[in-house]
């Protein structure tokens, strides 16, 4: 099969679809990958290590397009709506809930879009969001650490503390994989830590891990409003497959945050589970509402390319590798990948997305 790798084109998205390890079993395999031209630069993968390991290097992001399997890490952009090809194959990140007009285009244009967050394993494990899920939940206590000083617009506060002065206070809602991830870094910076969940079993495995170092909140309304104001960081780490992300606060609750907080929402490409929170890029990552510093870049592990693209890579590539093997006729004997599809021939498939946008199905 051919394989195309196009430059991802979203703002300073460094990671890129096939890694020149996944391009050799790919070429051992007999297949054909198409890269773009520098589409590996960002990631410390130069145009030479993808030719050595297989590759054809091609120099127009149409050239990688016109494949029968385009793989790629984030969603389709306004740009490359042109290059989607009926009866072709995508395999990257899509998140659909949030972008109506991406999921128009989609079906509009015939192809078979698979997305990586919806690919789900019997056991309900997200095998293809877990590994960005991590590097996202750890960096946004780095982000939000580093934008609580002062001169990033913050309240000049040290998640750590000093000896005679308390620490920041997290707040983290969702004791998911981000959560858990943003969990461990916190409290090894020192921070007061504090998990709020829905589901009381998942706060019980979290004590196991971090013990009376976290404190472990049952997710209802008046605790979410009694907790939020005294937040430094408040991190958004919810995540419901394939849906919108539900708001869990509000404007107002925002409002009663003190001044120079940081909201970092992880769940931003699904929605967003705050209010206020819009999506950012990192060119312009942070803006201020209700006196609240927000940070809402959607492609948080796009910062650290090098180790993303890699973690991502040991994951999907046996799924690239079942596509390329069997190409579409794979959907009808794994489970899998067949909860990753979203649209097919023209139609929305996926069930969550098609009560988003119930029109459309």
């Amino acid at each position: 099969m051919e394989i195309g790798v196009p430059k991802e084109t979203k703002d300073q998205e460094f990671r890129v679809g096939l890694s020149p390890s996944s391009v050799r079993v790919l070429s051992d395999k007999g297949h054909s990958v198409y890269v773009e031209t520098n589409a590996g630069v960002g990631a410390g993968f130069t145009d030479l290590e993808y030719i050595q390991a297989g590759a054809k290097i091609v120099s127009t992001a149409k050239e990688a397009w016109d494949r029968d399997l385009v793989v790629k890490v984030k969603e389709p952009l306004k740009a490359e709506y042109p290059l989607l090809q009926k009866d072709q194959l995508l395999f990257t990140y899509l998140h659909l809930a949030a972008d109506r007009t991406l999921t128009e285009h989609l079906i509009n244009s015939g192809i078979t879009a698979i997305a990586y967050e919806t690919v789900e394993l019997a056991s309900h494990s997200l095998p293809l969001l877990t590994p960005m899920s991590i590097i996202a939940g750890r960096l946004a206590v780095q982000f939000g650490a580093r934008y609580l000083e002062r001169q990033q617009g913050g309240r000049g506060v040290l998640l750590g503390g000093v000896p005679g002065v308390m620490p920041g206070n997290v707040v983290i809602l969702g004791g998911g994989v981000v959560g858990t991830e943003a969990a461990r870094i916190a409290v090894g910076m020192g921070a007061s830590v504090q998990i709020i969940d829905i589901n009381v079993e998942r706060l019980a495995y979290l004590e196991t891990l971090f013990g009376s170092r976290v404190q472990y909140l049952y997710s209802e309304s008046l605790t979410i409003e009694s907790i939020v104001p005294q937040a430094d960081l408040l991190i958004g780490a919810v995540l419901v497959p394939g849906r919108r992300a539900p708001i869990l606060v509000s404007g107002s609750l925002v409002a009663k945050m003190r001044p120079g907080s940081v909201i970092v929402d992880v769940a931003v490409d699904q929605g967003g589970c705050v209010e206020t929170l819009r999506a950012t890029s990192h060119t312009h990552p942070t803006y201020v509402e209700e006196g609240v510093l927000h940070y809402g870049v959607p492609n948080m592990p796009g910062a650290v390319p090098w180790t993303a693209t890699q973690a991502l890579n040991n994951s999907t590539l046996p799924y690239v590798l079942k596509l390329a093997n069997q190409g579409a006729e794979v959907l009808k004997s794994d489970a899998a990948l067949a909860g990753g599809l979203n649209v097919q021939a023209g139609r929305l498939v996926h069930p969550a997305v098609c009560e988003v946008f119930p029109d459309l199905a």
